[in-house]
């Protein structure tokens, strides 16, 4: 039995005819086939910014009320401490 000969060019046009028809196979598993397309991708881009600002936002937010916390209960701490010394 013979086994099969390609060229380097006849087996690159191979596997790029096999990848393209798996490409269009995933995206029409995911819908992405038709001519919206480019906008759900638009859309899907635009609502992963937007997470991520909120996300970023959350946190910058979160350590600002922690640092204000801390420091409220510092100047409490320090406000009782000379008011008791004060009512001595």
């Amino acid at each position: 039995m013979e086994g099969i000969v390609l060229t380097p060019a006849q087996l690159e046009e191979m596997l790029d005819r096999v990848a393209k028809k798996g490409a269009r196979a995933a995206l029409e598993e995911l819908g992405l086939h038709d001519g919206n397309a480019t906008g759900d991708l638009s859309e899907i881009r635009g609502l992963l910014a937007a997470w991520r600002d909120t996300r970023t936002t959350f946190r910058r937010t979160f350590v600002k009320m922690a640092t204000s916390a801390v420091l409220i209960f510092i100047t409490a701490a320090v406000w009782l401490s000379f008011k008791n010394e004060i009512g001595r």
